[in-house]
């Protein structure tokens, strides 16, 4: 017993040390060009994207801060395509969504104010934060915390992290042996179908056969 809760340990501290919680990028946009990516989330998580636009500037020969450029954020749930989001956003700031069901999501970034034939190059950095609402809920009403109780609350959150997950994936195996036992039940009524369509061919040719004999008195 104890080997195996050694064993357990460690597997949950690697997991702990690789397990991604926030991740960054940046991209370009230019003129009215809208750049999405999908990201799969579990239900009831929220998505914190904190993000930066700066505008090219050929007079500065760099990209600076311009306050009249507008980010529009929209996301939808694929395949569905139900629209969870869609705020139009100043040039830096934040937005939050939550998500409402398992599965792919798509988020979609592009500039308000551009126009059709705008020539207006962004460079957008975005950084997104991927967490469970209860502990959104859980930060909002504590105050500050010792390094030791900040180190426990974090491994709190990773740990409901792979919780999130594994209900996750269990969802997604349950789906899978549904449309595999589906799947298989179509193959076993598609086979009978064949069977008898062959047996009544044959019983046919074999009446016709035989009538053909008689016919010609062979028989």
């Amino acid at each position: 017993m104890a080997i195996n809760v050694t064993r357990w340990s460690i597997c949950l501290l690697v997991l702990l040390s690789i397990l991604p919680s926030v991740f960054g990028l940046y991209f370009y946009l230019e003129g009215s060009e809208q750049k999405c990516f999908t990201e799969e989330l579990p239900k009831e998580t929220m998505v914190i994207g904190e993000y930066t636009a700066e505008e090219w500037s050929e007079e500065h020969n760099k990209f600076i801060h311009n306050k009249e450029v507008g980010i529009e954020v929209i996301v939808d749930e694929l395949p569905s395509g139900n629209r969870i989001y869609s705020q139009k956003l100043s040039p830096k700031g934040q937005f939050k969504f939550t998500s409402a069901e398992s599965g792919q999501h798509a988020i979609c970034l592009f500039t308000s104010t551009a126009g059709w034939f705008s020539s207006t190059k962004i460079r957008l950095n975005l950084d997104l934060a991927i967490r469970d609402i209860m502990d959104d809920a859980t930060e909002a009403s504590e105050g500050t915390l010792s390094d030791l109780a900040q180190r426990v609350r974090e491994l709190n959150h990773k740990v409901n992290d792979i919780r999130r997950e594994q209900s996750y994936l269990r969802d997604h195996e349950r789906e899978f042996r549904d449309k595999s036992e589906a799947t298989n039940g179509h193959t076993v009524t598609w086979t009978i179908v064949q069977l008898v369509v062959l047996a009544i061919t044959c019983a046919w040719q074999m009446r016709h056969l035989r009538g053909f004999f008689e016919a010609r008195k062979m028989i």
